[in-house]
């Protein structure tokens, strides 16, 4: 390692040293912090994300003011199958974080709406593409797909080819939504090359 790589682990380390002596006593075992590639990932649970996220923005060392990004990962075989992941920014520090909350299809996670208005859209987004659903969001409805779409298309068990087909129908002067139809069969396809066995 270089210099400067040390210099931004002993940065990290020291600040998640910091962060497990504030917040240890408030959050106890209900939160893990880590540092993977240099970056600070912290696990919590949806009962301590506003006070983390609240404490975060606004204690005068961290200011992590800025929400870059949210957005969530399927694991369909695990039991709590989305992982929300919330991106933070500190201009203080010049450091980037990551929050991150697990949920299933049934409960909602808390939005953070009233921390940061950003959040809005994101969680719309969320929403929209991966079907979890965020408590008292001023305007939880969809952001990307079409009106009336069925389904969440980010989810792994999402197929591939939708469910509908839509199109614009000259005669009728307007766009239908119309069953899909697969033009081509089915073909299973054997990825063995030829130039093997030449000799």
């Amino acid at each position: 390692m270089n210099t400067v790589q040390n210099l931004i682990v002993d940065k990290n380390l020291n600040l998640i040293n910091y962060l497990i002596k504030i917040l240890g006593g408030k959050l106890g075992s209900k939160i893990d912090l880590k540092v993977v590639q240099n970056n600070i990932i912290i696990h919590t649970n949806n009962d301590n994300l506003k006070f983390l996220l609240n404490f975060l923005k606004n204690h005068y060392l961290l200011q992590y003011k800025t929400l870059i990004a949210i957005t969530a990962v399927d694991y369909p075989n695990k039991k709590d199958r989305f992982e929300v992941n919330y991106f933070l920014l500190s201009y203080k520090l010049n450091n980037r974080l990551t929050i991150k909350v697990t949920t299933d299809d049934i409960n909602p996670i808390n939005s953070i709406t009233d921390i940061f208005s950003s959040a809005n859209w994101y969680e719309r987004e969320v929403w929209d593409m991966f079907g979890v659903f965020f408590s008292n969001h001023p305007d939880m409805r969809r952001i990307l797909t079409d009106y009336g779409f069925e389904g969440f298309p980010f989810r792994k068990d999402f197929p591939q080819t939708g469910y509908v087909e839509i199109r614009y129908n000259d005669e009728k002067r307007y766009v239908t939504y119309e069953s899909l139809e697969l033009a081509q069969e089915f073909r299973s396809f054997d990825f063995s090359t030829p130039w093997l066995n030449v000799k």
